[in-house]
C-alpha cells in the first residue's frame, strides 16, 4: 500500500506531536508515525510524566515527616506498590489518551510504526500490525528523541540492572539502590525511591552533580539530598557490575572510595540519553550527521536535504521537551514559507528533586568558561517571608547581568517550586529586561516570586529585607 501526504512527522514525543498539530491547524494534510498506541513519545509515557508524577508522592512523604516539626504527626507511610504504579498510569494514560483525541480531532492520520527513509521523498513504514505501507511525501520533520546512554561492561540482560524506563516501571522497592549518574535523571528517580524507602548510594564521575550548573546552586540541594540519600560520591567511576546470587557487586575507583567493592540490589544507569538515528535510512537521503551522532540543521530545523526538517534530542543541544516543541512550531512555519529560525536566547531549564533547581539564560559556568563579564545578584530566602512560612528557607534565586546595562542575562532558582518561578526569568532575559525592570515591577507578597524582584533590587544597590553595611 502506498499514499501521498503533504507533511510526514516521524516521532510523535513533544516536538513530533507538536509539529503535526501546528501543521494540521494550518491547514496541511499530516501524517504522523510513532510505535506507541497515542503521541508523547519518552516524555509522555516514560519520563517527564510519569516521573514527575512519582516525585510529587516523594515531596508528599518527606513533607508528612517534616510536619512533626511543626507540631503535627501523620506517622509512618505505608506504601501500596501497586496503587502507586496504578497512578502513575493513570497519569499517563490521561495525558495519551487525550494527545490521541487531538490527533483525532485533527484529521491526522496517525500511524502505529517505524519509518526509514527510501529516499528524500518518500519513506518505508513497518506497522505495528505487521503490513507496511509507503508514505510520499513534500515535506518530512524528523523528531525521533533519544534513549539512554549505555556503559560497556554492565550487563544490562540482567533484571537487576535498569535504565529510566525500567525505574519507572516500580517493579519493586529495592532495599539497596546504586544511582550511576549524577545528571537529573538519576538524582530525580533516586529521589524517589529514598522516599519510598530505599537506600540510595549515588556515583558521579564528575567532580560534582549536576555538572552544568552553577555550584552555588548546587551546594543547596547536595545539602538536602544528603539527608534522604545513603550517600553521593563524586570523583568516582564505575569499574564493574557483576550479577550475584543476592545482587549486583559493584566495584569502584575514585577519591576517598572506603568500601571499593559494595553489594545493591539494584543498579540505576543514568549517565546521559544519545539521539535515536539508526534504522532511518537517512543514508538513502542528503541528512547529514556530526560526529557526537546528531543530525544537523540550520536556525529553520532545515537539514541538509531541502525536504527533510529535524527537531528535538536528534538535532543536539538542551535535550528537553519544551525545546522540542519550540523548535517544531519553528520548522513547521518554515514548511509554510513563512520567516521563522530557532534562536532563543534562554531555554530554562529544571531539576524536579526536592528543593528543584532550575536556570536559565546565562549561567555564571557558562560565562567563566567563555569569558563573559556579569555581574551577580543574590537573594537567599532565608529573607524571603513567603519561605519562611512554609519553612523552606534553604533557597536561593539569583540573576546574572551585564555589568554595564544591568540587563538580564540570565537566572537562577533553587528551592519550593523553582521550575515554576524560572519562567519570569526566561521572559526577562528574551525581553532584554534590565534589574530596574524586574525590581520596580509590583510582585504580590508574601510570595516566592518576590525574590525575584529582591534579587534586582540587590542588583541596584539595596534590597529592603537585606542588610549590607556600606563600605566606607
Amino acid at each position: 500500500m502506498s499514499q501521498k501526504t503533504q507533511l510526514v512527522v516521524v516521532g510523535g514525543g513533544p516536538g513530533g506531536y507538536v509539529a503535526a498539530f501546528v501543521a494540521a491547524d494550518m491547514g496541511m494534510e499530516v501524517t504522523l508515525i510513532d510505535k506507541n498506541l497515542n503521541p508523547g513519545g519518552v516524555c509522555l509515557h516514560v519520563g517527564c510524566i510519569p516521573s514527575k508524577a512519582l516525585l510529587h508522592v516523594a515531596k508528599l512523604i518527606k513533607e508528612t515527616k517534616e510536619a512533626e516539626h511543626w507540631g503535627v504527626s501523620f506517622g509512618e507511610p505505608k506504601i501500596d506498590l501497586d496503587k502507586l504504579r496504578e497512578f502513575k498510569n493513570r497519569v499517563v494514560n490521561k495525558l495519551t489518551g487525550g494527545t490521541g483525541q487531538l490527533s483525532k480531532a485533527r484529521k491526522i492520520n496517525y500511524i502505529q510504526g517505524t519509518a526509514s527513509f527510501k529516499n528524500s521523498s518518500s519513506l518505508n513504514v513497518q506497522k505495528n500490525d505487521g503490513t507496511f505501507e509507503i508514505i510520499e511525501f513534500k515535506n518530512a520533520i524528523l523528531a525521533t528523541g533519544s534513549e539512554p546512554t549505555k556503559i560497556p561492561g554492565i550487563p544490562y540482560e540482567s533484571e537487576k540492572v535498569w535504565d529510566s524506563t525500567g525505574a519507572l516501571e516500580l517493579e519493586s522497592i529495592p532495599k539497596k539502590l546504586l544511582v550511576i549518574g549524577g545528571g537529573y535523571i538519576g538524582l530525580e528517580l533516586g529521589s524517589v525511591y529514598a522516599a519510598l524507602g530505599s537506600e540510595v548510594s549515588v556515583a558521579e564521575m564528575m567532580p560534582g552533580i549536576l555538572p552544568g550548573a552553577d555550584r552555588d546552586m548546587v551546594r543547596v540541594l547536595q545539602k538536602s539530598l544528603e539527608q534522604s540519600l545513603k550517600t553521593i560520591m563524586v570523583n568516582t567511576k564505575v569499574v564493574e557490575v557483576k550479577e550475584t546470587k543476592k545482587g549486583m557487586k559493584v566495584k569502584f575507583e575514585g577519591e576517598g572510595i572506603k568500601e571499593t567493592e559494595q553489594e545493591f540490589d539494584r543498579v540505576l544507569v543514568s549517565v546521559g540519553r544519545r539521539p535515536v538515528t539508526a534504522g532511518l535510512g537517512l543514508e538513502n537521503t542528503r541528512v547529514t550527521i556530526n560526529k557526537r551522532g546528531f543530525v544537523e540543521v540550520d536556525k529553520k530545523c532545515q537539514t541538509k536535504d531541502p525536504t527533510i526538517y529535524a527537531i528535538g534530542d536528534i538535532v543536539g543541544g538542551a535535550m528537553l521537551a519544551h525545546k522540542a516543541s519550540a523548535e517544531g512550531k519553528v520548522a513547521v512555519e518554515a514548511i509554510a514559507g513563512n520567516k521563522a529560525a530557532f534562536e532563543p536566547n534562554a531555554i530554562p531549564a529544571v531539576v524536579f528533586t526536592d528543593p528543584e533547581l532550575a536556570w536559565t539564560g546565562l549561567n555564571e559556568t557558562e560565562a567563566k568558561e567563555k569569558g563573559i563579564k556579569i555581574e551577580v545578584a543574590r537573594f537567599p530566602w532565608s529573607a524571603s517571608s513567603r519561605a519562611t512560612t512554609i519553612d523552606r528557607n534553604e533557597g536561593l534565586t539569583k540573576l546574572i547581568f551585564d555589568p554595564e546595562t544591568k540587563r538580564v542575562l540570565g537566572m537562577g532558582v533553587v528551592g519550593a517550586g523553582a521550575g515554576e518561578l524560572i519562567a519570569e526569568g526566561t521572559l526577562a532575559v528574551e525581553m532584554a529586561t534590565l534589574a530596574e525592570d524586574l525590581a520596580k515591577t509590583i510582585h504580590p507578597h508574601p510570595t516566592l516570586s518576590e525574590t525575584v524582584m529582591e534579587a534586582a533590587e540587590v542588583a541596584l544597590g539595596s534590597s529592603p529585607h537585606l542588610y549590607r553595611p556600606k563600605r566606607k
